[in-house]
């Protein structure tokens, strides 16, 4: 058989593969170009693919950190970002600054004993056990130190272990230490608040943002208290000489205003500093105004007169039967000073007379006595910014003989802060206005006013508490020019069930000026004990108020009172301007 008759009878190759050979060759093709081209493209690929993961291997080494790792841990980061906390005046209180903190990626350590005993070395407080449990895990991030100083990030950075890396975050810090610190609160590790004004921030929106990542430093604007920095220091100055003076358990005090409810200082000592949050686990250093509760003794007796001159019953001359001590069933009530007589209205509040203020309660009866009180806000857990406040102790069946020990200020205990509300609608005209920790102006706070007793009741209270610093018991307070007005009270604390002489709390509210109410002042005295100057006396005239006085000294050109000089007594100026007669 011919070549030509074999080729005829080869089989036909099929169009498919014919397509593609052409296309991959073309008809007239130098083959061996061809392949020479195609292995010079294969190299030229595979060079760029392991120039590009060359590229990523040297990115890797230079940064040192495990990418997934840090980006995920710095979006925590950033969402913990808190906005500052200022005063009144723009004054910064807490604000965020960046920290760094140390970090393992134990799934990169080579010789994690190594490790381990170098940051030992570096950090002596870190616990090598913890330290051993977490860099032996498999995880590939964990936390090996919050919040380290930069030396020691520098010192660690230089040992170059690998797996081991830095993340800066935000730690909240509080520049004016202690001065404010029950106000503020403080925050965790995470930069969450756990108390103060700290913890309403989260539970008032912050925290959902953090949840959602829009807390960072450029979405928040500060947050502005009703607090002057100022006042907070001169409060709290005084308060820790007074302490120290009467060798008190404690102090406290607060500044009020009174016509918008803003607390414009609240001071708690001893207290702590946020900085240290371990401090602030200590019993004592609790505050003392919001999440403690008191019996305040005689302050309460301004209740007891407010509730009978609003009745319409009383006028500031009724007479009360104050000859001798009250006697109801197996208790006697008795006068510290008895006078042995009848005594007017103004006379029980300048005398603070325990008898006249129990007789006073007793003609209003008991019903009424607990719906003024309640009308006042006395018998309720009050609710402000802050989280930490305390319920009420009220009497579980509430008879005659607990209207005359409440009269004046036994056997209920309220919040300090509870009182100062209601003393606040005393004298201010007549409102009640829930107090606040932020800034709130006068039409603000009317809008939430509810009014409490009628303006001529108001009148009179503010001219009794200003008689009381002309010839009562607040005489030591009244610090010439700023026309003060007062009520003092101590109260025998309670041990073991029994109330005990020689250990008491020693309250004074001022108001200035007493004829046109502008704050309210309250100091409290733990347990003060008696000195050569006060003459063995322990009672709240001989160190609270002139505690109080040298407060007012301080803060009355801070919160811009012009002193007045020369003005005419209480009855001329304040009950002059009345529609009513005394």
């Amino acid at each position: 058989m011919t070549d030509a008759a074999r080729s005829s009878l080869k089989p036909r190759e099929p169009w498919r593969q014919r397509l593609i050979r052409t296309l991959l060759f073309g008809r007239n093709v130098d083959r061996s170009a061809k392949a020479r081209a195609r292995v010079g493209f294969a190299i030229v690929a595979f060079a760029a693919i392991y120039a590009v993961i060359g590229g990523r291997l040297i990115m890797f080494a230079v940064s040192g950190d495990g990418h997934a790792a840090r980006l995920t841990a710095a979006q925590d980061a950033i969402a913990t970002a808190r906005p500052d906390i200022v005063d009144r005046n723009g004054e910064v209180l807490a604000t965020d600054v960046k920290a760094p903190s140390l970090f393992g990626e134990p799934r990169r350590i080579i010789d994690k004993d190594e490790a381990i005993e170098l940051l030992t070395a570096t950090l002596p407080d870190l616990d090598t056990s913890e330290v051993r449990d977490r860099l032996s895990s498999k995880k590939g991030f964990v936390w090996l130190k919050r919040e380290i100083t930069p030396l020691q990030q520098l010192e660690i950075h230089r040992l170059g272990i690998p797996g081991i890396g830095f993340l800066r975050e935000n730690k909240r810090v509080y520049p004016t230490g202690a001065e404010v610190a029950h106000l503020i609160g403080l925050v965790n590790i995470d930069n969450q608040g756990i108390a103060g004004m700290e913890k309403w921030l989260d539970s008032n929106g912050l925290a959902d943002l953090h949840r959602a990542g829009f807390a960072t430093d450029r979405l928040q604007r500060p947050i502005e208290l009703s607090v002057d920095l100022r006042v907070e220091h001169a409060l709290r100055d005084e308060l820790l000489k007074a302490k120290e003076k009467f060798h008190a358990k404690a102090a406290s005090g607060l500044v009020s205003n009174v016509r918008t409810g803003e607390i414009v200082a609240m001071v708690s000592v001893p207290d702590f500093d946020p900085n240290n949050p371990k401090e602030a686990h200590d019993p004592d250093r609790i505050n003392r105004l919001t999440t403690g509760v008191y019996e305040l003794g005689s302050t309460f007796k301004a209740f007891t007169l407010a509730m009978a001159l609003d009745s319409g019953k009383s006028d500031l001359n009724s007479m009360w039967d104050a000859r001798g001590p009250l006697h109801y069933g197996r208790f006697t009530i008795h006068d510290d000073e008895p006078k042995g007589r009848f005594l007017n209205m103004k006379e029980v509040f300048t005398f603070s007379s325990n008898v006249g203020a129990a007789r006073i309660a007793l003609s209003q009866g008991v019903e009424a006595h607990k719906a003024f009180l309640r009308k006042m806000g006395q018998m309720e857990r009050l609710r402000t910014e802050l989280p930490e406040s305390a319920s009420p102790i009220l009497p579980k069946k509430w008879s005659e003989l607990n209207t005359v020990t409440i009269a004046f200020g036994h056997g209920i205990a309220v919040a300090p802060l509870q009182a100062v509300m209601g003393i606040d609608a005393l004298v201010n005209g007549g409102y009640l206005i829930p107090p606040t920790f932020l800034k709130r102006s006068e039409p603000e706070a009317m809008a939430l006013a509810k009014r409490v007793i009628r303006p001529e009741t108001s009148e009179k209270m503010r001219f009794l508490m200003r008689l009381n610093a002309e010839i009562g018991t607040a005489r030591k307070a009244d610090v010439k020019g700023y026309y003060i007005g007062g009520k003092t009270g101590t109260a025998e604390k309670v041990v073991n069930g029994r109330y005990v002489k020689k250990r008491v709390l020693t309250a004074f509210t001022a108001i200035l000026p007493a004829d046109n109410p502008q704050y309210q002042l309250l100091v409290m005295l733990d347990e003060p004990q008696p000195l050569k100057e006060t003459y063995g006396f322990i009672t709240s005239g001989w160190n609270a108020v002139p505690t109080g006085g040298n407060v007012i000294a301080r803060i009355a050109p801070l919160l811009g009172i012009e002193p007045r000089f020369d003005l005419p007594p209480s009855d001329r100026l304040i009950l002059a301007a009345s529609k009513t007669t005394q």
